[in-house]
């Protein structure tokens, strides 16, 4: 079920040179730009990439197996 009030944003970040996602509620004479910035300025590098590696990374005993014919 969704929220109908949430706005997902996509900043870049220049550090990571990476696009990460946002979800937030903004009022409506909120400047977005800024909210934008300060978020790219809190964003946090370290966990980003940590997290990003390890969704790519597969356990032991679980890689695909090639049939073979």
């Amino acid at each position: 079920m969704a929220i109908p009030n949430v706005k997902r944003f996509r900043p870049f970040c220049s550090v990571c040179n990476e696009s990460f996602s946002v979800m937030a509620v903004l009022p409506n004479n909120a400047n977005v730009e800024a909210y934008l910035a300060d978020v790219v300025s809190r964003h946090d590098h370290k966990a980003f990439q940590d997290a990003k590696n390890l969704h790519t990374k597969v356990r032991v005993g679980q890689q695909k197996q090639k049939k073979a014919k």
